[in-house]
C-alpha cells in the first residue's frame, strides 16, 4: 500500500518516526531533491488515521517540489507531519524527538513551520539539528514567516486582478478569507490596510472577533463563506475547499489566497477554467513563506527577502501567460512551468543525497 502510494507520486523517500515516551507519530516525506535539500514545513493535526497522514505528507511534499521549482529557489520538496492535537499534545520531548529522526537525514530534509506549529515549538527541534528554518531573529533566523507569507499572497493577489480587472486595485473588491489563522490574519490585515471589505471565518472564535474587532471584518460561518457576495474567495487554511460542493455556490472571479492544495482536484480545476473564474495557483502565491526562510541557508536578510517575494507577482504574470498561450487551466500552467526547471536542471545534477549538506552561514550558535 505504501510503495503503491509512492510510486505513483514518485517520491525518493518517506520516513517514520515513532518515540513511545515522547508519544511522537510522525511522517516525513521526500518528494524530489533534484533542485536542493527538500524544505518543507512541520504539521501537527489530530489526523482521524495514519493512512490520512501518510497522504496528506506525500500530497504537501509534491506541493513544495513545484513551490519551490516556480519560486526558482534551488530546493527541493518535502514535508512532515505529527500526528495530535496541537492544542493539548505539544511537548518538549516530543519536538526534540522530532528533530532527531530530521537530524538524521543529514540535510536531505530541512524543517519549518506549518499549521499547528509555531516558532517556539521550532525552538525544541533547533536544540537537535541545525536543519530548520524559521527560528528566533537571536540565533540568526528569520522569525515567524507568516507575515512573509501573506504578503507574497498579496502579490499573487495583485497579479491576478492585473489579469482579471484590468488594474491592481486591492481596496475596491470584496473578499471571502476562509480561515484567520497565522497567515489568514496577516492577509486580512493587509487587505484592511488597503480599504477592502472583508468576510472571514475560522473555527477559531476567538481568531474571527480578533479579524472583526482589530480589522473591521464581517464575520460569517464557516459554511455561509461559500456564499458571501465577494469577487475573490481566499482560502487560508486547509485545502480542498475548492470541490463539487462549494463551487458551485462561490460567487467570486478569482480565487487567491494561502492554503496548499485549495483545489479537490484536477476536474476542479478545469470546472474552474470554464467557469471564467481565475485561479492564481497555491503554491506560486503562497511561497512567500519559503522564499523568506530559504534565505536562511546564506545568512538572513530581511531586504533581500522583501525583494524576492516581488517576484510572485511576475512568476504568477507568466503562469497566466502560459495558460492563455497553450489554452490550458492555469494550475496546469504552473506545473509545466515548474516541470520544466525541474526537468532541465536536472539533466546537470543528481538528487541530493546529504553529502554536500547545507552550511546554514548565518547561524549563530552562541
Amino acid at each position: 500500500m505504501i510503495f503503491e502510494s509512492i510510486s505513483k507520486t514518485n517520491h525518493e523517500e518517506v520516513v517514520f518516526c515513532h518515540n513511545k515516551d515522547a508519544g511522537l507519530k510522525a511522517i516525513i516525506a521526500i518528494h524530489n531533491s533534484v533542485l536542493g535539500p527538500a524544505l518543507g514545513g512541520l504539521r501537527m493535526w489530530p489526523y482521524a488515521t495514519e493512512q490520512d497522514a501518510l497522504s496528506d505528507v506525500l500530497r504537501l511534499s509534491r506541493g513544495m517540489t513545484y513551490k519551490a521549482a516556480v519560486a526558482g529557489l534551488n530546493l527541493g520538496g518535502g514535508k512532515a507531519v505529527i500526528i495530535g492535537d496541537p492544542s493539548k499534545d505539544k511537548s518538549e520531548a516530543l519536538f526534540r524527538a522530532f528533530g532527531r529522526f530530521v537530524n538524521s537525514l543529514n540535510g536531505r530534509y530541512i524543517t519549518a513551520e506549518d499549521v499547528g506549529i509555531d516558532v517556539n515549538d521550532m525552538e525544541y527541534v533547533y536544540r537537535e539539528t541545525e536543519f530548520v528554518t524559521g527560528v528566533h531573529q537571536v540565533h540568526g533566523g528569520s522569525g515567524d514567516p507568516s507575515p512573509f507569507t501573506a504578503y507574497g499572497t498579496m502579490q499573487g493577489l495583485m497579479a491576478a486582478l492585473q489579469v482579471q480587472y484590468g488594474d491592481e486595485d486591492v481596496g475596491k473588491h470584496r473578499y471571502a478569507v476562509q480561515g484567520v489563522g497565522h497567515v489568514g490574519m496577516e492577509f486580512v490585515k493587509l487587505l484592511s490596510e488597503r480599504g477592502a471589505k472583508v468576510f472571514v471565518t475560522d473555527i477559531n472564535q476567538e481568531l474571527v472577533q480578533r479579524a472583526v474587532d482589530d480589522y473591521g471584518a464581517e464575520a460569517v460561518s464557516s459554511d455561509e463563506i461559500y456564499d458571501v457576495d465577494a469577487n475573490i474567495y481566499s482560502p487560508c487554511a486547509l485545502g480542498g475547499t475548492v470541490n463539487e460542493k462549494t463551487l458551485e455556490r462561490l460567487k467570486c472571479k478569482i480565487i487567491c489566497g494561502a492554503a496548499n492544495n485549495q483545489l479537490a482536484n484536477n476536474e476542479i480545476g478545469d470546472e474552474v477554467q470554464k467557469r471564467g473564474i481565475l485561479y492564481a495557483p497555491d503554491y506560486a502565491v503562497n511561497a512567500g513563506g519559503l522564499m523568506n526562510v530559504s534565505l536562511e541557508i546564506d545568512g538572513y536578510n530581511r531586504e533581500r527577502a522583501m525583494r524576492m517575494l516581488r517576484t510572485i507577482y511576475f512568476n504568477l504574470g507568466r503562469i497566466f501567460e502560459i495558460s492563455k498561450r497553450d489554452n490550458i487551466p492555469t494550475y496546469l500552467a504552473a506545473d509545466r512551468m515548474a516541470e520544466e526547471r525541474i526537468n532541465a536542471i536536472g539533466k546537470l545534477r543528481l538528487p541530493h543525497l546529504g553529502k554536500d549538506a547545507p552550511r546554514f552561514q548565518g547561524r549563530r550558535t552562541g
